[in-house]
Parts: structure tokens; sequence; C-alpha cells
């Protein structure tokens, strides 16, 4: 049985109902199709991890994380840590596909050029017109590349503990997102799993801010400057 089965609703109110689903579900659960395993990889209110725009105090520590794409996007987050609290903040987000890394770095800069850049493993791959790495063609551009890729603290790279570090920092209110960072919230929305995998698809902000939150230990503060002063400057980390 369906929704459409269900003769005393209207189809204004059935549009409604199955507006109401998350996005990921309304197709299964609108014709009936069961989600056993499947559902919202970060099962937590939008409002809990959501807060105004803020200036970052110099005195916190940053670390981007990047996520390498071409026909997929390229994807790029911002962290501020806050480690007397233990508090993660996602300041600024950049998405772009289709594109090369002398246009992403450029969008990426602006940040602060000393900020490290947490990579996955694929930043070792040579692309095949260069012959250069991925992790390579991006220090040319002046990005502060970490030496190695993202690990875990204990060692690995695996997906799911990475996961479930950001959900567990979600939930006792240690991992924070600017409001303005629409497309940041966007895959959050929508990432999810199904029949127990995780769907690859508009995942590419989530894994940057996993890789970032796996290398909080080599978030660095800002050397010697009063940039911390401006957050709208210079296309700073205010900037969705």
């Amino acid at each position: 049985m369906t929704i459409d089965d269900v003769d005393h609703y209207t189809a204004e109110q059935k549009a409604q109902i199955i507006a109401s689903y998350p996005a990921h579900e309304r197709e299964a659960r609108a014709k009936g199709i069961p989600t056993l395993g499947s559902g919202r990889i970060f099962p937590v209110p939008e409002e809990r991890i959501k807060v105004e725009p803020i200036a970052i105090p110099k005195h916190w520590a940053r670390i981007n994380g990047v996520d390498f794409g071409y026909d997929h996007p390229f994807a790029a987050v911002s962290v501020a840590w806050d480690r007397d609290a233990d508090v993660v903040y996602v300041a600024a987000a950049y998405r772009e596909r289709e594109s090369t890394p002398v246009i992403h770095a450029a969008s990426v800069k602006p940040w602060g050029q000393w900020i490290p850049c947490a990579w996955p493993h694929d930043g070792f791959q040579h692309d095949k017109g260069s012959g250069l790495g991925l992790k390579t063609q991006y220090e040319a551009q002046d990005l502060n590349m970490l030496a190695e890729h993202a690990t875990h603290a204990e060692g690995g790279n695996g997906v799911e503990a990475g996961l479930m570090e950001m959900l567990d920092r979600m939930n006792t209110g240690r991992l924070k997102v600017f409001s303005n960072l629409a497309n940041w919230f966007e895959e959050f929305r929508l990432y999810h799993r199904k029949e127990g995998k995780i769907v690859k698809e508009r995942d590419d902000l989530m894994s940057a801010t996993r890789y970032a939150i796996m290398m909080l230990r080599f978030a660095e503060t800002e050397p010697n400057s009063d940039w911390g002063s401006n957050p709208r400057g210079a296309g700073g980390w205010l900037a969705g």
C-alpha cells in the first residue's frame, strides 16, 4: 500500500505529506519501498549544529579539509577549533565541479594561505594530463598541503570511524556549522545510507569536513597577523 492508495487524502494533502519526508526517503516512502538499513547518516536536527557566523578568535587553531574531484565536485571546508572547549566550527565551504586546481586554489587561499590542508589518499594519484600528483598540483598553487594524507590519530583512515566522530561531536555540541553555508547543509540533509551502504552522491563537503576533523591534531594558529580582526575581508572565512 502506498500513499496514493489512501482515498481520504486530497492530492494536495498527499503532496504535502511526501514533501515532509526527508529528501532521500521521499520516493521509497511514497511508493511503500522498505527502508531497512537506510536513513540519514547524521540524524541530527540542524538547529543543534547551526550557528550564526562569528569572528574567529586568533588563538583558535585552523585547518582546511579538501576532497579532490573533477566530474564530481572538488570541495573544501575551513575549520576553526576552540581547543579549550573542544568545539569545532565549520566556518567556510567551497564546492565546484569540472574546474582546475588553479581555480579551486584561488577560492581557498583567501581563507588564509598559512592554514594547513588535510587531504585524502587519492592525492597521490597522478593526473593523466600533467603527470603530477593531485597533492603536488595544489602545492604548486601555494596551498599548505599536509605532508601525509588524512588518517585518524590512532592510525588508519576508515570512513565509518570518521563519520562516527562527526556524529558524536554533533550530538555533544562540539561540532558547529556557520548558518550561511547553504551547500554544506544541503549535503548534510541528503547524506544517507541505502541497504546499509553509504550513498556516495553529494557527499563532497561531508568528506572534506571528515578529513579536517581527522587531522585536527595538525591544526595551527595564525602566525603573527591581525587577519582575524576582519572576518569579512578579502573573501575570508565568513564567505559561503
